[in-house]
């Protein structure tokens, strides 16, 4: 009696064994899948935003609607929402009779909530607009990216530098009165915070803290100064022509600066043609529409 009680004392301390060294296996399965997947998560959606604001659209566009930048809380964490015009093809198939289309220029923001699932987590989305309208940081279809969220946070800087002073916000109030927080910043600096997850809830066992790793992923993307103009420079279609003063005090003082050419000269130059009459203009403009520009 007693061997055999010795015997199964030793094979219950193997088999107890086995399960720690089966668990332990288990458990580093799961860590890695959740490192790859957050290292495949984070990565793709900062190269989307960085792919969508590479593609951002100033011509023909007033100052105040190029690029919105808005700091927000949500639940205690950074949720700062991003929306501008972006000439990449949309990624969302719209319904148009028997056919599906997608706009060459489209309304794209990013946006947070919080988790209905998990008050400790905000979910990401990607707003897209079919075409641009009169509101493009309202409206459009959102695309879920990520449900583990810990925080999204957007710097503006308008100068270059170790020492130059952040901006949370941007382009916020339209009948903002400072130029200098309207049109494009010099650059951007991007910061998304994602918690691991465990991989299988109903089948993992207790996730130790130390498993419950946050991964923030950090981005800089400075604008070209190709694509930022000053008030009263954003260029625009203009067709050559004769224009009264009337016309001419109202493109000066406006948002948008025609681009203009001489008769007889350099067709499309920016300035005004040496002699004549050359480098009068009729300003010209863009009507938005789902599909594209089309010029009056």
């Amino acid at each position: 009696m007693v061997e055999v009680l010795l015997t199964l004392m030793i094979m219950g301390m193997i088999l107890v064994s086995m399960t720690h060294i089966l668990s332990a296996a288990r458990t580093s399965r799961d860590t890695i899948h959740n490192i790859q997947e957050t290292q495949l998560a984070g990565p793709a959606i900062m190269d989307r935003l960085e792919r969508d604001l590479r593609g951002l659209v100033t011509f023909n566009r007033p100052r105040r609607e190029l690029l919105r930048v808005v700091d927000r809380v949500i639940a205690g964490m950074d949720g700062d929402s991003l929306d501008f015009v972006t000439t990449n093809d949309g990624l969302i198939f719209y319904p148009e009779g028997d056919q599906f289309l997608r706009a060459d220029m489209n309304e794209v923001g990013y946006r947070l909530r919080a988790n209905p699932a998990d008050n400790d987590f905000l979910e990401i989305y990607r707003r897209e607009s079919f075409g641009v309208d009169d509101e493009p940081f309202n409206g459009g279809t959102f695309t879920f990216l990520h449900d583990r969220v810990k925080g999204f946070s957007i710097l503006v800087y308008t100068e270059d530098g170790i020492d130059a002073e952040d901006l949370e916000e941007w382009s916020v109030y339209e009948d903002e009165d400072d130029p200098e927080l309207q049109g494009l910043p010099v650059r951007l600096e991007l910061e998304l915070t994602l918690e691991l997850s465990p991989r299988i809830m109903r089948e993992q066992l207790p996730v130790a803290r130390v498993d419950m790793r946050e991964v923030t992923y950090r981005r800089v993307i400075r604008l070209p100064d190709s694509i930022r103009f000053e008030a009263g420079s954003v260029p625009m279609l203009a067709l050559p022509g004769t224009v009264g003063s009337n016309d001419a005090a109202a493109a000066g003082a406006g948002t948008t600066t025609a681009i203009q050419g001489a008769p007889g000269g350099a067709g499309g130059g920016a300035g005004r043609g040496a002699g004549g009459d050359a480098g009068k203009t009729i300003q010209g403009e863009l009507k938005d529409a789902p599909g594209g520009a089309k010029q009056d």
